[in-house]
């Protein structure tokens, strides 16, 4: 019997310690209580390399943990060229990083769909995640809101086109 994931999903920003750590954190909760997740994989990168090994930005966790939200077991890590044969979906959360992906991905046979993060929701498509680094809390909560609304319509979306 194999035990792999039908669905594999990588989310995708800069350093993978702020936006991409709080989606898959946010994501993978979703999935738990969907009882989904022997059947949907989900992970974190960076496009750059500034945090490898790292934990997510404080900031983030605590703007989390306000919500119910635990993650800080994730580690940073840069996207790599295999992620691209390895993941269904590789989702930005913001243009600067989907043309990163999209320059990464396009060689070759790769099976992912690589798109922002944002599209899977009607209200929000085209829209960006932003990078609350250089900010107050209030960017944290920010970011918190989008992702929730974007980690339930990429489920929504999940279920329709895979069945799950």
């Amino acid at each position: 019997m194999d035990n792999q994931p039908e669905i594999a999903i990588l989310l995708v920003c800069m350093g993978n310690i702020c936006r991409s750590p709080t989606a898959h954190g946010v994501f993978r909760r979703r999935l738990a209580e969907a009882d989904l997740l022997d059947r949907v994989l989900v992970e974190s990168a960076g496009t750059h390399d500034y945090h490898v090994g790292h934990g997510p930005d404080r900031r983030a966790l605590e703007a989390a943990r306000d919500r119910g939200y635990e993650f800080d077991d994730l580690r940073a890590r840069q996207v790599e060229a295999a992620d691209f044969h390895r993941f269904d979906y590789v989702l930005a959360m913001d243009r600067d990083n989907l043309a990163i992906l999209d320059r990464l991905g396009s060689g070759g046979s790769a099976r992912a769909e690589i798109g922002l993060f944002l599209d899977y929701s009607p209200d929000l498509a085209g829209r960006e995640v932003p990078d609350p680094y250089y900010g107050a809390m209030n960017g944290f909560e920010e970011v918190l809101d989008l992702v929730e609304a974007g980690a339930d319509s990429l489920l929504t979306h999940l279920r329709r086109q895979h069945r799950i």
